[in-house]
């Protein structure tokens, strides 16, 4: 609380811009030449809210991440700028102009939905985040809109917001959670307060698994650049019981039509990856359908086809070979061709990626792809190209 404080002084803030693109190598050398016009407090402060700036632009943004204060924990459980818009977008479109932010943690959410117009009221029980929280707000113009609160959300009345939004805390003393119940607040506490709201969205682990999503949700996983970032359960949208799988930047949402798993087939000259979100959302019978293609196992997220059908939810490949998993066929093979560039995936294979490459030492000019996998049950090498 004392660090923030002095960072908020104008001392404090003009020393901030300062420090603003320090190099960790030269964080000593300029912390020295610092104390000698400013308390060292005040010098340690500042250089280590400009090292977590430098680490959240990947979430927030330069331009965001350059005037807001973070924590520790703050840079590395909030919600990435680009998935808390499209989030707040749909909230939006949903007719919400009120949300009770609940764990709000240092407002990345609430900021996002301040900026589609909607007002929030922001809680979280910590002392130090709140503050963080309010501070963002200020430093963003966002203070009109957003409320921050300290206090305990299960001691919080929603009533009168159009929506509530929980992001429960899925880190213990020992690392990540993985029984939601273990979650803080329990995931059992959020739906029950989400069920009282006119609408609601629980942001969760994208591993959750599909049996504990309530019958009353629609359940969402959401994706940014090919990572699959988080899941959301939607409360109040009119469509309880629908999966969905959405891709960012776009966004592209695939909904699940109930299909059946898809049926196994030999390989076919193209092999689709599907995205990881939609291998989360279990809709990859629904890319098979539309890549018209089948699996090459039963329990492996590899469609394969006979046709080149682009679409925004797999990365399509061409496959050039098919041969049984062999290191020393691989390395002729590669050198035949002058592979120099090998990415390596997998699934349902235990040879790790590194480990193959150093095996394999490609050399030469050329690009390829090879898939570590099975294929009716038979440990497979499929190499190939990716299409366009």
């Amino acid at each position: 609380m004392n660090d923030l404080a002095l960072l908020l002084t104008p001392e404090g803030r003009a020393l901030l811009d300062e420090v603003r693109d320090t190099e960790p190598a030269r964080e000593l050398a300029v912390a020295t030449r610092l104390r000698r016009d400013h308390p060292a407090e005040l010098v340690s402060a500042a250089l280590g809210q400009a090292r977590l700036r430098q680490r959240a632009v990947a979430k927030f943004g330069a331009g965001d991440a350059g005037r807001m204060f973070f924590t520790p924990n703050g840079v590395e459980q909030s919600t990435r700028a680009s998935v808390a818009a499209y989030r707040a977008g749909r909230l939006k479109e949903l007719g919400v102009a009120s949300v009770a932010d609940l764990c709000c943690g240092i407002g990345g959410d609430a900021i996002a939905l301040a900026r589609a117009g909607i007002r929030v009221l922001a809680v979280d029980r910590d002392p130090l985040t709140a503050a963080v929280a309010r501070a963002n707000a200020e430093a963003l113009g966002l203070a009109g809109l957003i409320e921050v609160r300290e206090a305990d959300v299960t001691e919080v009345d929603t009533a009168g917001y159009d929506a509530v939004f929980v992001d429960p805390a899925r880190r213990g003393a020992r690392g990540r959670l993985f029984d939601p119940e273990a979650y803080s607040p329990p995931l059992s506490w959020a739906v029950g307060t989400a069920l009282t709201a006119p609408r609601a969205a629980l942001k969760i682990a994208p591993g959750i698994p599909h049996e504990v999503v309530p019958a009353a949700a629609e359940a969402e996983w959401i994706s940014d650049g090919g990572d699959v970032k988080e899941a959301v359960l939607w409360f109040g949208t009119g469509a309880p019981g629908a999966v969905r799988a959405t891709l960012l930047p776009g966004p592209r949402t695939l909904l699940g039509r109930g299909l059946p798993d898809p049926g196994v087939r030999p390989v076919g000259r193209y092999l689709y990856e599907p995205d990881g979100a939609v291998i989360r959302a279990h809709l990859v019978a629904e890319v098979a359908e539309e890549v018209g293609g089948g699996l090459l196992d039963p329990t492996i997220a590899y469609v394969t086809a006979d046709e080149a059908r682009p679409t925004p939810y797999a990365t399509g490949y061409e496959i050039t070979d098919q041969l049984p998993f062999n290191v020393k066929r691989l390395k002729a093979l590669l050198r035949e061709r002058e592979v120099g560039t090998l990415t390596v995936k997998k699934r349902g294979s235990a040879v790790e990626p590194e480990e193959l490459r150093r095996k394999v030492r490609p050399q030469g000019p050329n690009a390829a792809t090879v898939f570590l996998t099975r294929v009716a049950g038979a440990p497979t090498m499929l190499i190939g190209r990716p299409l366009g």
